[in-house]
């Protein structure tokens, strides 16, 4: 498993993009870019369980139906879709799209929905049980895929990792009135922060060399598809998110598959599309589908936010007991982060000293085995 290093954790950011492979040119007969999809996730169907993690958001809806589809055209078992719930979230509840997905789909019978209070926090007990077997990994909310991976023992498990980098995220573009370029430029004045708040719990030096890398990437990320899929897939954060995955499945005797950054959909996806600059996600994923699917599946939807699902009691508590020790000194100004923690919400950015600080404090118990998940399991009539 690919890890954080020390200056990951402390900054909270994983900046670095790699040089680009040799070229290799685009084989003959690509096949659609949905057609590479459903070839993607036949690998995962034709090992049962074959379990979904599904969010009901566009890019888990998409991986479903998709799989689903693939499964019935082949005779296959359906795939498994599995959703948290949470309580106290109200900006992380997508539980609307998610009926709205599954019956149009029609795999109410195969689904299983997750139940969480405080057990997705950052130090809660779903993440104990992770950071005790792993240390802090990357991402920080990796936890919340260890009862979905339990479940897919000896199967396989599907997700829509790369979604948002892929399919999304591009920067809004510029302003082509006088009019709208200055309204930009006061806004950008209004709201951008330097090192110092952006980073405020880091050395000064720390924080502007994070600062700089941060701003360095932001810029050099494509606005063409074609050149995205190629920036993102190199990206350490998009490979450290997979080699993370790939081990905790392997660690329950199943494949990850992640497909939307198979190699065969990227190329699909490139060649057809890869012109597209600025395109909306629920646009594109329209196009790839084509009427495919049902129209549910890629309707417009607000992005769900899960700050409140993993910043819960145990963060709190813990913050507000930390002594200030345990930080690295060359990165960390230990005193400025305990002024930070003494306020609630604690900075999203401090998510992974959080979970070091806590491992710090709380190192495992080597004579105790790990425990499978206690985590309710609702299986839909």
């Amino acid at each position: 498993m690919l890890r954080p290093t020390p200056f990951d954790l402390a900054t909270g950011t994983l900046l670095g993009v790699g040089p680009p492979p040799p070229r290799r040119q685009v084989p003959a007969g690509v096949p659609d870019p949905l057609g590479a999809l459903d070839a993607a996730v036949l690998a995962g169907l034709t090992r049962p369980p074959c379990v979904v993690s599904f969010s009901g958001g566009l890019d888990s809806s998409l991986i479903l139906a998709v799989a689903v589809r693939a499964a019935r055209r082949e005779g296959l078992p359906d795939p498994v879709p599995v959703t948290w719930r949470f309580t106290g979230a109200p900006r992380a509840d997508e539980s609307d799209w998610q009926q709205l997905v599954i019956g149009a789909l029609g795999v109410g019978g195969s689904w299983q929905i997750l139940r969480a209070d405080d057990d997705l926090d950052l130090v809660g007990p779903v993440a104990r049980r992770l950071l005790h077997r792993h240390g802090v990994v990357h991402p920080v909310n990796l936890h919340l895929h260890l009862p979905i991976a339990e479940l897919a023992a000896g199967g396989s498990l599907l997700t829509g990792a790369g979604g948002d980098q892929i399919l999304a995220g591009w920067r809004r573009p510029q302003a082509s009135s006088l009019r709208g370029r200055l309204w930009w430029l006061r806004h950008a004045a209004r709201t951008r922060q330097g090192p110092a708040e952006m980073f405020a719990w880091l050395r000064p030096t720390v924080a502007r060399q994070a600062y700089r890398a941060q701003r360095a990437e932001q810029r050099a990320e494509p606005s063409r598809l074609r050149q995205r899929i190629a920036w993102h897939t190199r990206r350490r954060d998009l490979r450290m998110t997979c080699s993370a995955l790939a081990a905790l499945a392997v660690e329950h005797e199943a494949t990850a598959i992640q497909p939307l950054l198979d190699e065969g959909f990227l190329a699909a996806l490139a060649l057809r599309y890869g012109g597209h600059r600025n395109v909306g996600r629920d646009r594109l994923l329209a196009e790839i589908v084509q009427g495919a699917v049902p129209a549910e599946v890629t309707a417009p939807r607000r992005k769900a936010r899960f700050l409140e699902v993993f910043f819960r009691t145990p963060t709190r508590e813990f913050v507000r007991s930390w002594d200030g020790s345990g930080a690295d000194e060359e990165f960390v100004d230990a005193e400025a982060l305990r002024a930070l923690w003494s306020q609630w919400p604690i900075p999203g950015g401090t998510a992974s000293l959080v979970q070091q600080l806590w491992l710090a404090a709380n190192p495992p118990d080597s004579a105790r085995r790990p425990e499978r998940s206690d985590i309710d399991v609702e299986v839909t009539p």
